[in-house]
């Protein structure tokens, strides 16, 4: 709840301090004193409004997450717009954005007007349904939790398949390209070092012919081998290192004749024609490893392809599945929502029938997956669409759903704020919205202009706003003031007894069915 309110600057008012309490409080006052404005002022300290005001402060009961807002929390927690050139905005002492402290305040304030269709949404109604479901079915709400928890998934998992599928276009190409680029190499197959011996091949067999007839002419060294071996022994020289030099030299020409053997029958076109296989990979890629290097990688690549394909194909059977089991799901949530139509519709017509309205029904109609099932909820006030009602009838709409919303609330649930709702009603049907509103205050802080004296006298709390040269608030704290404000209400500027009676009565009454209410 809002606990004070302190305002400075704003338009008419210099300055305002108010303490509010529980309950329903009520502005009343002269046309043209401010109480529009003022309502304003309050909304504009919690960012629903556009700030008018020098200083508008707003001190409240309430707690907000910590965690989730990066905000901290004080004893009591205190809401602040201020305007010099421009607008700042507080929660404490620190600094935020009017976003940020709209956002924060949506969570436990709410000003109806005729602009929000917001209770009236299929989000809404649904939840309406739901709460009527739960009264008979305490595992209504887990059935419809676990839903939610599903749709979510479902969501995720579509927006995953389509990035995917999205994806999945793109690399299409790719891997065309990178499956020809592999082929390419693999129809060539090089080997690491093949290009170097091939060359060293080719070398050899443009030389084999000459170094055959060289080696030739030199094993006649071999001829003269023996008379060396003499001349050495007569100069009694040891001849062992010009027997190893020969051995040597055998060897040597052995190892070359073997390889010239070897040679015997390669075919030097294909000697040739393979050569300028792998000069080509070279020129495209720099060597032969880097060749097989960028082949190694887009295997990779087609690696990647291919368990995307199959990831598609897993992600499709989890999205088959949870299909089914959603259906199933929203089936069983749709039946029970069914069942209890009847019993909300006639909870809804029973608080009209108090405000002097009635046939009011909410519908269901189903569609696609949403958050809350297949269900679509709409409501109707007497086969007519909520465009072409009054104002009136609208406001007593609104009112009777909420008396519905509040019937499974425990304690105060936050702060309604409400301009004029009884504007353009009998005096029977001000009543009405009176009595639903003293028993909703139950359950809310509710803030609300009135022009009517049956309302007036319902309040809980009742501050007047008056002008003169500036506005002002002030609160009527005794049943003598309350009793001639609401006689002025009743009868204009001057007056009268009859009106100062029936204000009087309406004041008791107002006592009678407060006391109904808390029993």
């Amino acid at each position: 709840m809002i606990e004070h309110f302190h305002l400075r600057d704003c338009l008419t008012f210099e300055e305002v301090s108010i303490d509010l309490k529980p309950g329903l409080i009520v502005f009343s006052g002269p046309s043209g004193s401010g109480k529009s404005v003022f309502m304003r002022s309050i909304l504009a300290s919690f960012g629903l409004d556009d700030p008018i005001a020098a200083l508008s402060e707003s001190v409240v009961s309430w707690q907000i997450d910590e965690s989730a807002s990066g905000l901290l929390n004080e004893s009591p927690n205190v809401l602040r717009e201020v305007k010099k050139e421009k607008a700042r905005y507080f929660f404490n002492s620190q600094a935020i954005s009017r976003a940020t402290v709209a956002e924060l305040s949506k969570t436990h304030l709410r000003h109806l007007s005729l602009k929000d269709y917001s209770d009236f949404d299929s989000d809404a109604l649904l939840g309406l349904i739901d709460a009527t479901v739960s009264v008979s079915d305490a595992k209504h709400t887990h059935h419809v939790s676990l839903y939610h928890q599903g749709y979510l998934r479902l969501r995720h998992l579509e927006q995953e398949m389509e990035r995917l599928k999205s994806d999945e276009r793109k690399l299409r190409e790719q891997e065309e390209f990178a499956r020809f680029e592999v082929n390419k190499i693999n129809e060539i197959g090089p080997e690491p070092g093949e290009y170097d011996a091939l060359l060293e091949i080719k070398k050899s067999l443009s030389k084999k012919e000459k170094l055959e007839e060289k080696i030739g002419h030199a094993q006649q060294i071999f001829d003269y081998e023996h008379i060396v071996n003499e001349v050495l022994e007569s100069l009694d020289i040891d001849g062992a290192f010009f027997d190893d030099t020969m051995n040597e030299l055998r060897t040597q020409f052995d190892s070359a004749q073997e390889r010239f053997d070897d040679l015997e029958g390669t075919d030097i076109e294909q000697v040739l024609n393979r050569l300028e296989s792998l000069s080509e990979l070279k020129r495209r890629y720099g060597s032969i490893e880097e060749a097989l290097s960028y082949r190694d990688s887009k295997q990779k690549e087609l690696d990647v392809y291919e368990s995307l394909e199959e990831h598609v194909e897993a992600l499709q059977q989890e999205l088959n599945t949870l299909y089914t089991s959603l259906t199933q799901s929203a089936a069983q949530i749709s039946l029970a929502r069914s069942g209890a139509l009847y019993t909300l519709n006639d909870s809804i017509n029973g608080y009209l029938h108090q405000l002097y309205l009635d046939g009011a029904e909410v519908t269901l109609t189903h569609g696609d997956f949403g958050p809350q099932g297949q269900d679509r909820a709409s409501l109707q006030l007497k086969g007519a669409p909520l465009q072409q009602i009054s104002a009136g009838e609208f406001n007593r709409l609104r009112l009777a759903l909420l008396a519905v919303k509040s019937e499974g609330m425990q304690g105060q649930q936050g702060v309604l704020m409400l301009d004029e709702i009884d504007a353009n009603l009998s005096g029977e049907e001000s009543m009405s919205v009176a009595r639903v509103l003293r028993t909703l205050s139950r359950h809310f802080q509710i803030l609300v202009i009135s022009h009517q004296p049956q309302l007036t006298a319902m309040g809980e709390q009742h501050f007047i706003v008056t002008k003169s040269e500036h506005s002002h608030v002030r609160e009527l704290a005794t049943q003598e003031e309350r009793m001639e404000e609401i006689a002025r209400i009743v009868s204009g500027e001057s007056v009268s007894e009859k009106a100062r009676h029936l204000a009087t009565e309406l004041l008791e009454t107002a006592h009678v069915s407060a006391e109904r209410v808390v029993s």
